[in-house]
């Protein structure tokens, strides 16, 4: 896999190594058991995959080597690089700025660019009506341009079944960025409407077999379909797309339920299904596969809390955590500087989607485990301070030269 060039201290002296050391044990990514550190006193089983993705260090790459090649310029973001507060606050603090809010509010006029301004894409992309607002102001959207590959992989799937006459359901958030952006470029080819979740495509089959009517449709899924949509002529040949950061089982779910609806609606034969569902399983990322793969696998081991690094924003990590808070406590933090002490932590909560204190997370016994992983946009740096600051709490923890020393035997045999 190609090797990207961003910021050593996004990288980590502890977390970085053993990423590679399972890398090179398990090529074919088939061992999805988390890797143990030992400290004797508190024990830590860290996720077989997790951290920044493929996509996420391209965009990391690009982005800064757009700063480094236009010194002197004024350089702007469509909105945030990618979902992690220190990624963009440390692109703000060399001086580039955002055009637009993650929820596509305006910051910053379109009037105020000029041709001499240089404008990266994210790694969600953008739609092609800001493509093209860009490109009248006479910017090369193509220079920096940050999309994620897999991204550019569903937007090409949805072309695809477009123009084989089917209607393109996304599943996705309608507000989140990628999602605006897949439902554009996928508009441009074919009738498309977003499901946000199963309860979503539950409502939409109810169209699709006329249950429900064209009127109720359009106040039901305002917002979220193409302009001219017509559920009656646009639902009966259809293919599912997702969001790259959705649960991908989620996204399963949906399809083969989509499909149930076909099948018996038409009364479909086997080699009759393709007539009317478009096979799209190979959208899906993934990065976020092997991290949720990897999630799992981590849950079937005891643990007396999980802590999930990442920016309260980003979606894949949003999931990781619903996952890991119906097992056992969950703590969601951005950086290190959310634990406060050894008997407090400020964690966001998602449901009350804020940030909440809790006391004495850190049960009084010997020895503590703890599940530790985090999302495709956390450095390694990030989840190295949360580990280091957790183990500071325990005076007679083992030395982390022994604990690296311990692992790297391990994985040599």
């Amino acid at each position: 896999m190609k090797s990207f060039n961003i910021p050593e201290y996004y990288r980590s002296t502890i977390i970085s190594p053993l990423k590679e050391l399972r890398r090179k044990r398990d090529k074919l990514k088939r061992d999805f058991t988390p890797t143990v550190l030992d400290f004797g006193p508190v024990r830590f089983l860290i996720a077989r995959h997790f951290g920044f993705c493929y996509g996420v260090e391209n965009a990391i790459e690009i982005a800064y080597k757009a700063i480094a090649e236009n010194t002197g310029k004024r350089i702007f973001l469509l909105s945030e690089m990618i979902h992690n507060p220190d990624v963009n606050r440390d692109l703000q603090e060399r001086g580039v700025q955002f055009i637009m809010e993650t929820s596509g509010k305006q910051i910053i006029p379109w009037t105020e660019l000029t041709t001499d301004d240089v404008v990266v894409i994210p790694a969600f992309g953008t739609t092609i009506e800001i493509q093209q607002r860009l490109a009248d102001i006479g910017l090369n959207v193509e220079q920096y341009d940050t999309t994620c590959p897999f991204v550019e992989k569903v937007w090409n799937k949805a072309t695809q079944i477009g123009q084989k006459d089917y209607t393109v359901v996304v599943h996705g958030k309608p507000s989140h960025e990628e999602t605006r952006a897949t439902f554009s470029h996928s508009k441009a080819s074919a009738p498309t409407v977003v499901v946000k979740d199963m309860a979503q495509a539950q409502r939409l089959a109810t169209y699709l077999t006329g249950e429900s009517t064209k009127e109720a449709f359009y106040a039901e899924f305002n917002g979220q379909f193409s302009p001219g949509f017509d559920p009656e002529r646009d639902l009966q040949r259809i293919g599912v797309v997702n969001q790259t950061t959705m649960l991908a089982s989620d996204t399963q779910q949906i399809a083969d339920f989509l499909k149930t609806v076909m099948i018996r609606h038409y009364r479909l034969l086997p080699d009759e299904v393709d007539s009317r569902f478009a096979n799209t399983r190979d959208t899906l990322c993934y990065a976020t596969n092997d991290n949720q793969d990897s999630t799992y696998a981590l849950l079937t081991n005891p643990a007396d809390f999980a802590i999930v690094a990442g920016g309260y924003n980003s979606s894949n990590t949003l999931h990781i955590v619903e996952l890991c808070e119906e097992k056992l406590p969950t703590y969601f933090i951005e950086t290190e500087q959310k634990i406060l002490s050894r008997e407090l932590i400020r964690h966001f909560n998602l449901h009350s989607k804020q940030e909440v204190v809790t006391e004495n997370f850190l049960p009084d016994q010997n020895p503590v485990t703890v599940l530790l992983t985090c999302g495709a946009s956390c450095p390694d740096a990030v989840v190295e301070g949360i580990l280091l600051k957790i183990v500071s709490f325990f005076a007679d923890a083992r030395p982390i030269d022994a604990v690296m020393a311990e692992v790297e035997q391990q994985f040599a045999s």
